[in-house]
C-alpha cells in the first residue's frame, strides 16, 4: 500500500476513535496523531482544565490550529477530537488530504463506555445520556459527511480496524 493519504477518523466520544487510531498507526507503520493530545501537551492541562478555565470557544481555536496544521502533512492516522467535524474549515481540510471514516455509535454505547468518567467536560452534567443524545443528533449530521461510516458499536477495534484498512487498499 503506497498511499501517502492521510487516515482520518471522525466520530463522537467514546466511538472507539483512540484505540482504533493506536492499531491503524501500529499496522501500517504510521505516525498517530490524536488532536485531543496534541491540545493537552501543548496547554499543560487538561481538556476538561481547559473548558473549565478558558470556555469551550478558546478550545476549538486551539483545534482548529491543530487540525490545520495536521491536514498539511500527509501518511499520518489522525485521531480527531468529537467536535473536530462540527467545524466546516477543520472537516474541509481533512478530507482534502486524507480519506475520512465515521465511527459511528448509538448514545447508548457512549453512555456505557463513560458512565462514571470525570474526563468528558461535555457530560458533567445530571442527565449524561439525554446530554450525549443531544450533542450526537447535532453532530450526526456532520459526522455524515465523511467518505466512509464505519459501525463501533460492538467493542470490536480489531473488526473496525480490518474494515478500515480494507476500504483504505483500493484507494
Amino acid at each position: 500500500m503506497d498511499n501517502k493519504k492521510n487516515i482520518v477518523l471522525i466520530g463522537f466520544m467514546a466511538s472507539g476513535k483512540t484505540e482504533t487510531s493506536r492499531e491503524l498507526a501500529r499496522r501500517l507503520g504510521r505516525e498517530r496523531v490524536s488532536t485531543d493530545e496534541v491540545i493537552v501537551k501543548r496547554e499543560g492541562r487538561s481538556i476538561a482544565d481547559i473548558f473549565a478555565q478558558e470556555g469551550e470557544p478558546y478550545f476549538r481555536r486551539i483545534e482548529r490550529e491543530i487540525v490545520l496544521a495536521c491536514a498539511l502533512d500527509n501518511n499520518l492516522v489522525i485521531d480527531c477530537g468529537g467536535g473536530v467535524a462540527a467545524d466546516e474549515v477543520n472537516f474541509n481540510a481533512l478530507n482534502k488530504t486524507g480519506i475520512t471514516f465515521y465511527l459511528w455509535t448509538t448514545p447508548e454505547a457512549v453512555f456505557r463506555r463513560t458512565k462514571g468518567k470525570t474526563d468528558r467536560p461535555l457530560l458533567n452534567v445530571e442527565n449524561p445520556l439525554e446530554k450525549i443524545k443531544e450533542l450526537l443528533a447535532k453532530r450526526d449530521p456532520h459526522y455524515r459527511k465523511a467518505q466512509y461510516l464505519i459501525d463501533s458499536n460492538e467493542d470490536n477495534i480489531g473488526r473496525v480496524v480490518d474494515e478500515i484498512l480494507t476500504i483504505f487498499s483500493k484507494h
